[in-house]
C-alpha cells in the first residue's frame, strides 16, 4: 500500500505521471490521509484545480482509495516531524509514519525527511 500526497493523487486521477510513478502506482493498493479529500475540495473551490468532484468517474476513483483518519496519533506526529511545511502536508506525512505506509510525493522538503517513509521510484 502507498499513501498519495494530494498532488500526486490528482496526476495519478487527471493524468501527469512517469512513466516509473505509473508502475509503482499499478502494482500497490492506494490510500490518503482524510485531509487530501478537504484539500481537492479546497483546490477546486478556489479555483486552483479543474475536477469535477461530482463526476462519476472521478467519485469512483476516490471511493476505492483507503482513507487513513486524523486520530490523536497523527495529530501529535505531525508536531513532531523533522520538517516545517503546509499543515495539510505535514498530516499527510505524519500519517504515513504512524501507519508505516510509504509516501508518494513530489514535495521535495518532505523529501528530506528522515522520519517519513518514502515511496522508492525505480530507476
Amino acid at each position: 500500500m502507498l499513501n498519495l500526497d494530494t498532488h500526486f493523487l490528482v496526476f495519478a486521477v487527471v493524468g501527469g505521471l512517469s512513466g516509473r510513478e505509473r508502475a509503482l502506482l499499478s502494482g500497490n493498493r492506494w490510500s490518503i490521509s482524510a485531509i487530501v479529500l478537504w484539500e481537492l475540495a479546497k483546490l477546486v473551490q478556489l479555483g486552483r484545480l479543474d475536477m469535477d468532484l461530482e463526476d462519476r468517474d472521478v467519485r469512483r476513483v476516490l471511493s476505492q482509495l483507503h482513507v487513513w483518519p486524523i486520530d490523536l496519533e497523527v495529530a501529535r506526529t505531525s508536531v513532531r516531524l523533522d520538517f516545517r511545511g503546509d499543515p495539510a502536508d505535514e498530516i499527510i506525512a505524519a500519517t504515513s509514519v504512524v501507519h508505516d505506509v510509504p509516501l508518494l510525493t513530489r514535495d521535495r522538503v518532505i523529501r528530506t525527511s528522515k522520519l517519513v517513509p518514502l515511496a522508492v521510484l525505480g530507476e
